[in-house]
């Protein structure tokens, strides 16, 4: 931990040593809400969100707020190990072909519905049921945005796949629609709020165990998302180079959980933020031109047992295409398959992130690193 903030009504603890103004005072409305628990976590990759920062950390008493999860809810990680030791170039370039045959990539989504055993145990909920037909073809695509698939060098001398992928628009649609009535819920009551997009919902009425119950299935679906592109991308390496996974890591990072801390049960929100309790395995990504990491949690009480969800964001994607140099982006990533081509893909060209070895350092006290990955290709959304 770098300092705490004890100005508001319950401190605010950095794992930072810089922040913008505008991430700080979302963090201090967030340690002004009168549910709030102990205090307010925030991880090195924070950076400004909708109402509450990435890479923020709320646990709150009785409620939960939709905008402290995130519009992509259960977006996260998944790590895969090969059976393979290193892949020469006309092979890498062969998987990255066949893997974008494969996976539908931003707004394109499969032709024919994907077979999924949860899709038969969708929760009884209106958002959920009028996006399940959509829904059964966007399982097992990639998404937009950040969204990657990458094949990479470990320093366990595997061959690793990494995708970060979310719950598509089931998580859209539910994160704005239980927003909306959170809006409505505080308005109706009169509860003074710092940002509207703080709004919240009671877990002991219908609309709040309605929320968690959808929000719960977002990050089923997302889970499955990330499997079901996983087995789409084994079957194009055995097939390609007979290659085959050996172990998988599937962990999200835009979640609400009920947990344990201090003695008190609580809602413990993490937006841009991993679980790290004790011995728990992780993954912390970088951008497509710098190392990734698999941890181990260290189970640290001060983060609620959190730690960052990846690099961060160091600025906005309007700013990065207006002020990045291409050619200096491009060689950032030299030795690396990659599809950064143009300004307009500046948004998610390494220097619109922060140095993912500092975040590292900065929260030595929340995991351990186990297995670095070097990006040797790299697929965006």
């Amino acid at each position: 931990m770098q300092k705490v903030i004890t100005s508001e009504r319950i401190p605010i603890k950095l794992w930072l040593d810089a922040i913008d103004e505008t991430t700080l005072q979302q963090a201090r409305n967030l340690a002004n809400l009168p549910f709030a628990f102990k205090w307010i976590a925030l991880m090195p990759d924070s950076h400004v969100g909708f109402g509450m920062p990435i890479g923020g950390v709320l646990a709150a008493q009785e409620v939960i707020v939709p905008n402290a999860v995130g519009v992509d809810i259960g977006c996260g990680m998944l790590a895969a190990r090969t059976n393979l030791t290193k892949i020469n170039l006309p092979d890498l370039q062969l998987l990255l072909d066949r893997i974008r045959q494969q996976i539908p990539l931003g707004f394109h989504h499969h032709q024919t519905d994907q077979p999924w055993r949860g899709f038969d145990q969708a929760p009884d909920l209106p958002i959920i049921q009028q996006e399940l037909a959509s829904a059964r073809r966007q399982l097992g695509t990639l998404g937009g945005g950040n969204h990657f698939i990458e094949i990479q060098q470990g320093s366990d001398d595997g061959i690793w796949i990494m995708i970060h992928s979310g719950s598509r628009n089931f998580g859209l649609k539910a994160a704005s629609t239980y927003h909306k009535i959170a809006q409505a819920f505080c308005a109706r009551k009169g509860y003074p709020l710092p940002d509207r997009d703080l709004a919240y919902i009671p877990m002991d009425i219908r609309e709040g165990e309605d929320y968690f119950a959808a929000m719960n299935y977002c990050c089923e679906f997302a889970l499955a998302n990330r499997m079901h592109m996983l087995e789409l991308i084994s079957g194009v390496l055995e097939d390609a180079i007979g290659g085959k996974v050996d172990e998988t890591i599937n962990i999200h990072h835009n979640y609400a959980a009920i947990e344990t801390h201090f003695g008190r049960s609580v809602l413990v929100h993490r937006k841009g933020a991993i679980k790290a309790a004790s011995d728990t395995i992780g993954i912390i990504p970088g951008s497509m031109g710098s190392k990734s990491y698999i941890v181990r949690g260290l189970g640290n009480p001060d983060s609620f047992t959190s730690c960052s969800h990846g690099a961060g964001r160091r600025m906005g994607r309007k700013e990065a295409i207006r002020s990045l140099n291409l050619t200096t982006e491009q060689e950032k990533m030299r030795g690396i398959l990659h599809g950064l081509r143009s300004r307009n893909e500046l948004d998610e060209a390494p220097g619109a992130y922060k140095d993912i070895d500092e975040v590292m350092h900065l929260q030595q006290d929340l995991v351990k690193i186990l297995i670095s990955l070097q990006p040797l290709a790299s697929i965006k959304g």
